[in-house]
This record gives C-alpha cells, structure tokens and sequence, in this order.
C-alpha cells in the first residue's frame, strides 16, 4: 500500500546561463529554497515528491536571445546523467524524496543538437527517467523534439508509447512528465495515461498563458480526462544572467498548483513574490480505486480507439524536420513553419479563413 504523501512544487527565483557553469548559481538557491520548503511542509504529511520546475536550472536564454542551436548546445546543455543531475541526485538523497526537473540537454548521438528533457531522480541518486519533450513553446524554443527526428528516433528506440511518452514505476506511484506546452496538447497526457501514469510533471508556463486560465484549464483538463495528478510549479522571477543588476521579471505570472485525479485543484500558490514553493497532498490509492471503481469517470476504459485513429490518419506537422539540420532562427521559423502550417489547414478546409483576409 501507498500511504499519502506530500507533494511540494519549488517557485524558485532563476537566472539565465552564459556557460554551462553558471548552472551552479541556481542549484545552490535550489537547494535553500528546498530546505525551507520543507521545514514547513514536512509539518503536515511527510514530504516525497519535489518537483523542480522548467527553466530552474539555465533560464532561458536560448529563447529570449535567438541565440545559435547549436553553440548553445555546445556551451550551455548538459548530459544526463552528468554533473548537475548528481548534484541534484545529492538534494534527492539528503531530503530522501523522488525529484522531477527538466534541463536543456545533449543526446550522445547528436552533437549539435540540443533536446528539452525532462528527467525523475530516485531517493538514491539515480536518474530513472528521461523525456524527450515532444512539443515545444512554438515558434521561439526549438528544442529538437524526437518527432523532428522521427524516422532515426523509431529506428533506436521503436515505435511504442514508452519511446515517446515513458512512465517509471515507483515505490510512490507510476510517473511521467509532460512539460509546460505538452500540456496544451491532449495527445500527451493521453500517450502518459495508456502508458500507466499516475503522477504526471507539467512545469512550467509563461505569462500570458498563466494570466487568461490556458494553464489551470489545461492542468484539469489533462488530470480529469486522464485520472492522473498534474504537480505544476511555475517559475519565480527571471533574471537574464547570475551578475544582473536589474530586479528579476515575472515571465511566469504564477497560477502554480497541485491537481487531482478528478480534476480538483489540492495545491494552490498563485503568486510568485519572490521564492516560494508549492504543496499538496498525493493519494496513490484513492486514484487506483477510483479507476477501478468509478462507473463513469474513469474515463479511459471507454476511448472508442478505431474512431480515433480516423482523426489523426492526415500528417498535420511535419516529422523529421531536424533530421539533416539544426533549428533556424526565430523569423525563419515562422516563415518556414509556421505561416505553412496555417495555410495547410485552411487548404483542407479545417480552418476558414476571416473576412478580412479574403
């Protein structure tokens, strides 16, 4: 049996990255934010979760400045494992808690490639999960998702739910991790959910999508439909880089939270003044009975599959795009990708296009 246990999602002040060394500046406010978390949410049910939102570790400097892929992949991404996941993996064992947390990152295979992953570390120390994210702040982060690279992605790791969505089965429940845009995108919580999720990751997002309810309603919207919780810390104040003078921007707007099975919101922090942190209650068990036990919404046991599979038999976005050359600059971008994509769905009638351009 899982006992309940507490959830606690960092709001942590961050800084931008010039090198990957400066990486160090904010673990180190990790690691005091995470003790006064603690301290005070130990205080109701023991504490056996942290998650450490996006951009937390390096900011998110490749977006904001438009700076070159690839040298950023050289100077500024990590590996994982490596040495800011064991200092991580350190937090992990001093508190003895599962840590989730994401990073800008290197794959072995692809040099001057750069991927958004992701990442869960066990009480122990050890990285037990990696997600490549699949779908990115379009158009200014342009992180390589697995589907730009598809053909050489399925050739590696096959064709299968855990290739692109995996789950980790833990002493604390099933996890998964569907970052900040992911969530927009029903398909991802779907993939983690018949995969066997129960607990899912999804941090962070920007204002103004935290400011018009995008983020609340897609947080409860994918743990409803799917019946899993949603843990959703946001970031604090940004600062561009670790020796800036000027006070720290809320790019983030707050809105940070904890969501049920049900979809009921059991974790609440709306404000980002300053460093501050997250928390709620996680019931395994009461997730479990109700899937089992629900006669209605336990939803999933009445996905009509072969009408969905209808939906999506016409290619929208285009796979591979990455395959033979790194992600282009922000106004490329748009103009290649972007406006053609637009035009695709109304050349098929999906979309009509408004008086005022006709």
């Amino acid at each position: 049996m899982i006992e309940p246990y507490g959830a606690v999602g960092l709001i942590p002040t961050f800084y931008g990255i010039r090198h990957r060394k400066d990486i160090k500046h904010n673990i180190e406010h990790l690691k005091s934010l995470t003790k006064a978390a603690f301290w005070l949410s130990n205080l109701d049910i023991p504490v056996r979760l942290l998650a450490i939102p996006e951009g937390a570790l390096m900011g998110f400097n490749d977006e904001v400045l438009d700076l070159d892929h690839a040298e950023y992949a050289r100077t500024c991404c990590i590996d994982i494992p490596g040495a800011e996941t064991e200092e991580i993996g350190k937090l992990a064992r001093e508190w003895n808690v599962f840590i989730m947390a994401q990073a800008k990152a290197r794959h072995e295979d692809w040099k001057d490639r750069f991927f958004n992953v992701g990442f869960i570390v066990n009480p122990d120390g050890e990285v037990v999960l990696k997600h490549y994210k699949i779908s990115a702040l379009l158009p200014v982060e342009r992180s390589v998702s697995p589907h730009d690279i598809y053909d050489w992605w399925i050739e590696k790791y096959g064709r299968t739910l855990e290739a692109f969505w995996p789950v980790v089965d833990t002493k604390i429940g099933r996890l998964g991790v569907m970052m900040a845009m992911e969530g927009n995108y029903p398909e991802n919580g779907r993939g983690l959910a018949m995969n066997g999720a129960e607990v899912v990751y999804r941090a962070s997002l920007p204002a103004p999508f935290t400011e018009n309810d995008v983020f609340e309603i897609s947080n409860r919207a994918r743990a409803l439909e799917n019946n899993m919780y949603i843990v959703a810390p946001n970031i604090g104040s940004y600062h561009l880089y670790p020796d800036a003078q000027h006070f720290g921007i809320d790019a983030g707007g707050g809105q940070s939270m904890i969501v049920d099975y049900r979809g009921q919101i059991v974790g609440k922090q709306r404000d980002t003044n300053g460093s501050t942190f997250v928390s709620g209650v996680i019931n395994i068990e009461a997730l479990r009975h109700h899937r089992q036990s629900a006669q209605v919404t336990n939803w999933m046991k009445d996905i009509r599959t072969e009408l969905a599979q209808i939906i999506y038999e016409k290619p929208i976005y285009p796979k591979n795009l990455y395959l033979k050359k790194s992600p282009p600059k922000h106004a490329a971008y748009k103009t290649k990708v972007i406006d053609k994509q637009v035009a695709l769905m109304q050349e098929r009638g999906i979309w009509k296009k408004p008086a005022s351009s006709e």
